[in-house]
């Protein structure tokens, strides 16, 4: 099982979650290093996610725990700052914690689009799906 992070869970993860279910079939669950449990994913995630056939109306974000580390096999970051906050955190994960561009055989960040237009979520989106297909090609 995959885990994506970012920061509030409600945006980039949320979208990384659903895409990833969507193209390998394969189980992933999302959350965020500052999330407050139980805020519901942004509208424009919403939106774009429904364009793509995929409903996340009801994700509920979630803070981080050490259980869902435990139980992933690979934990992907949004950032790389996001990366070392987690492995500051808690290093003995650090084998199986990297962004999702490293995981995709790259280097860069995924944006936060939070607050953004629905064509900033748009391209957040596409970002995402292919550095999961491109993931996957490696993984």
């Amino acid at each position: 099982m995959i885990l994506f992070v970012c920061t509030g869970n409600t945006c980039r993860s949320p979208m990384a979650e659903a895409l990833y279910k969507s193209i390998t079939g394969k189980d992933a669950i999302s959350a965020g290093l500052s999330a407050v449990n139980g805020s519901r994913a942004s509208e424009h995630s919403i939106t774009v996610m429904a364009k793509r056939g995929i409903d996340i109306k009801e994700h509920l974000s979630r803070q981080i725990d050490i259980s869902m580390l435990e139980e992933a096999s690979a934990v992907l970051t949004m950032t790389e700052g996001h990366k070392a906050m987690l492995l500051y955190a808690v290093p003995e994960f650090s084998g199986k914690v990297f962004t999702i561009y490293e995981w995709a055989g790259k280097k860069g960040d995924v944006a936060d689009p939070y607050g953004g237009s629905i064509e900033v979520y748009e391209e957040c989106a596409k970002e995402l799906e292919e550095l999961i297909r491109e993931g996957e090609k490696l993984h």
